[in-house]
Formats: structure tokens, sequence, C-alpha cells
């Protein structure tokens, strides 16, 4: 009788969310499974930035190769904490978004500067001449004005989640006259791009609503990471056989990634780095930045920590 007491008042505990040991995923295992994206990672710049740890992660990270595996992992794991784009679609994934700071992130947050883990989305291309041919060049200028200056494309990458200015855009009917290649038949062309995997959200729902638009052109993606969007399209990879029209980062290029050769370079939307949970999981809601680097770095290691 004295164990179910006991056993009733420690679950009423967890119900009301208060800390105790055992309330943290639904298996009742109170340690925390950190998860992290590999170096080459924008998310993981942008997050680590953010919460001034760099070079801190404890070595019990469980690392994953890309957005949406750490978004499938964390969201099977009751007791799984990790890190997204704030495109990532959280109820397919079972996961749930954590306030920072005291903040939501939500577009308004991030475009109000309430939100801190926010950064670009951005992109670099191919240098000028520097395509398969000149058709291509074309249509990959005419996509990059379509993807960050017309009403319609920067609608289309707001519907997948991506944070954008529509009082800044113009109609694409206006600015399509300076790009007569969309008016021919491009099915024999195909726009190539790679780099980060957080952008694939916004980036393919852009590229399917600009084919119509665009005589009905291929496009391949080869997304897998930050640190490949640059190399595959001005260096070391830009020939072989990974090569890209458009590189892609969820963070801004490097100086050691040179993109003043590019034909076009600069920032398509605006993102947030979430910290997610599981949704099945009960003991946080809200972690500060000094609280996600006790996280990381180990120190902390247990959800009734966090206090």
């Amino acid at each position: 009788m004295k164990f179910m007491k006991k056993l009733t008042a420690f679950s009423i505990a967890c119900l009301m969310g208060l800390t105790l040991t055992g309330c943290g995923g639904s298996n009742g295992n109170d340690s925390i499974t950190v998860y992290s994206r590999d170096a080459s990672s924008g998310t993981r710049e942008a997050f680590e930035k953010a919460n001034d740890m760099e070079k801190t992660l404890t070595d019990h990270a469980v690392t994953v190769d890309s957005n949406g595996d750490m978004a499938t992992k964390v969201g099977q794991d009751a007791n799984g904490f990790g890190y997204v784009s704030l495109s990532t679609n959280f109820e397919a994934n079972n996961l749930k978004a954590l306030d920072y700071e005291g903040v939501t992130p939500t577009e308004e947050t991030v475009l109000d500067g309430s939100y801190g883990m926010q950064r670009p989305f951005s992109y670099v291309t191919r240098a000028d001449g520097d395509f398969a041919d000149d058709r291509t060049q074309a249509l990959v200028e005419a996509f990059i004005d379509y993807l960050c200056n017309s009403t319609e494309g920067q609608q289309v990458v707001k519907e997948a989640g991506g944070i954008v200015d529509l009082d800044k855009t113009t109609p694409w009917a206006e600015l399509k006259k300076n790009h007569p290649i969309v008016d021919e038949d491009n099915s024999d062309l195909t726009i190539r791009t790679a780099g980060s995997t957080s952008v694939e959200g916004t980036l393919k729902a852009a590229l399917e609503a600009f084919q119509a638009e665009a005589g009905q052109f291929q496009f391949t993606m080869n997304q897998s990471g930050s640190g490949d969007g640059y190399k595959r399209v001005l260096g070391d990879e830009k020939d072989g056989a990974n090569a890209a029209d458009i590189g892609f980062a969820s963070r801004s290029f490097e100086d050691d990634e040179d993109v003043s050769k590019a034909l076009a370079n600069g920032q398509y939307c605006i993102d947030a780095v979430v910290a997610v949970v599981s949704a099945d999981n009960e003991a946080v809601t809200n972690l500060t930045a000094e609280q996600i680097k006790g996280i990381y770095s180990g120190e902390i290691s247990a959800w009734s920590e966090l206090k």
C-alpha cells in the first residue's frame, strides 16, 4: 500500500510538471540524450554561436548528418534533445519546439529580433561563363531573381517555412521581362543545387513553383550540408561528380569561401534554429542559453537538473 501511495504521488508530480527524477520521457528515464549535427553544418554553427558553446560538445553526443535525420531521431527518442530549422514540420516528426530565453520561435519574433537563434539562408552560384552553357546560366539567373525578389517566389518560400518580408518584393510579371529564357521550352535544361540540408524544404518548393514559370526545366538537389555549398560551385569540387549550379548554406559564407567570383550570391530568407525535444517529453518547455550550454557540455545530464 505504501508503494502504491508513493507511486501515485510520483505520477501526480510528473503530471504537474515538477522536476522529479523520471519525469523526463514517457519511458521514465531521466537522462538526456544529446543529438548534434556534424561539424560542417550551418545549423550547428548558428546554434553554437548563439549559446557561446563552440568546442564544448560532450563526447556522449549522437551526431546526425542532416536536419531531417535530427528531426526523426529526436522525435522518436522520449529523452532526446537537439536542434532543427524552424522550417521543419514539427508535428509530422513528433517534435516539440522549445521557447528560448522565454521567447517562442515564430516568424514574428524572428523578424522583430526578439528571438535570439536566427540565421540566413544563403546562396552562391558558379562564376559567370562557368555554367554548362549560356541557356543554363540565363535560367539560373532567372531562378535567383524569382527566388529572392519576386512576390510569388518569396510567398512560396514563406509557405514552406522561410521568413521573408513580402513588402520588399516585386510581381514576377514585371521581373520576368528581364529573363526571356523563361518563355522558351527548357525541358532539356537542368538546374543542379547543393549544400545545406536545412534549406531543402523552401528550395524544393521554389524550384517546383518556378518550373511552371520557366519552360518545365528539370532540377536535381544534392543537399548534404552547408560546407558543400561553396565547394561544389566555386571550390575544389566544382568540376567533380557532385558539381552544382547553385550552392546553399544555412549561415553566412565564411571568410575562406570567396564568393566574389560568383555570378550571384546573397540571402533569400531568414530562418531560426529551434531547440527541440520529443512531443512526448513533459520535462521542459523553455530553456536559457546557459542551460543549453550546460546540456551540450555534459554539465547537465538529466532533465531533473533543469530548474
